[in-house]
């Protein structure tokens, strides 16, 4: 079983944050490929379902993003899914807007899901890190990251979580240069190849 995991803070005063890109990619992933309701289990939400002939289990957690891992490692731990089986998705500042970038292991980067997770079960489970771009200052980060995408970033922001959605086959069969591939031609067909950041319009 593939665990695929979006990462985001529950309710509804956090469902447009930035930080919670991962939580929007994995509700288009559900609509996409017809997950059943989520139900609350493992302190999260969750459905199963399959796509491209595997069985995958979608997981937001709603213990607040720092404590992320204590979600997916309950999950994992019960259905004893190890971490070459678990993709996380989340928010990047690393990234430009509507960039995406998938990789296994790595630092966190500040990012304080990916710090829970590995805490609870270890580093070598895969991120597609979806670019939100940078407010330019460290101080600035923490109202960034919490702070809903403006109007003008939403059509990118849809964009971007769809092409993930019609795509998800790719993430699934583990094809990750595939993935990315895709999901750069088709943000660049849809005009979204070079967004700037907030800040910079």
């Amino acid at each position: 079983m593939l665990l695929l995991v979006g990462l985001g803070n529950p309710g509804r005063a956090y469902a447009k944050n930035r930080h919670n890109i991962g939580f929007m990619a994995l509700e288009a992933i559900a609509k996409r490929h017809g997950f059943p309701q989520a139900r609350a289990r493992f302190q999260g939400l969750v459905s199963e379902g399959a796509i491209g002939g595997e069985k995958v289990m979608l997981l937001q957690p709603q213990t607040y993003m720092n404590e992320s891992g204590r979600s997916v490692g309950e999950a994992a731990r019960f259905h004893k899914i190890g971490l070459d089986e678990i993709v996380v998705l989340h928010d990047e500042l690393d990234l430009a807007p509507a960039k995406c970038r998938i990789k296994t292991g790595g630092g966190v980067a500040g990012h304080n899901g990916l710090r829970s997770i590995t805490a609870h079960l270890g580093n070598d489970y895969k991120r597609l890190r979806l670019g939100i771009g940078h407010p330019g200052e460290k101080a600035l980060v923490h109202a960034y990251v919490l702070s809903d995408f403006a109007k003008s970033e939403e059509p990118w922001v849809a964009a971007l979580c769809e092409a993930i959605a019609e795509n998800t086959g790719l993430l699934v069969k583990g094809d990750d240069a595939g993935l990315q591939n895709r999901l750069h031609l088709a943000m660049d067909a849809k005009g979204f190849g070079a967004v700037k950041r907030v800040g910079a319009q």
